[in-house]
């Protein structure tokens, strides 16, 4: 799952330039631009990878590893 989420990641990065909707004068939904509603698809594509990246790519073990060096602290 890992490299679906790296893969993901080059994805957002390539298609985070819309270098070709800056002329683009289309409003959608009446009000937003064309360029901004692009941004905001983005967006919430990027907070799902990151939800993803937190999920299946973070190291196991962290929050024990702190919690007993917390441990030796206190003793020390």
């Amino acid at each position: 799952m890992k490299y679906a989420v790296w893969i993901l990641v080059v994805f957002l990065l390539v298609f985070h330039q819309d270098y070709w909707q800056w002329n683009n004068a289309t409003l959608d939904f009446g009000f937003l631009p064309r360029s901004l509603t692009y941004h905001i698809g983005i967006s919430i594509a990027a907070a799902v990878v990151w939800m993803l990246a937190t999920k299946f790519c973070w190291p196991e073990g962290l929050e024990e590893a702190s919690e007993h060096s917390k441990q030796e602290d206190a003793r020390a």
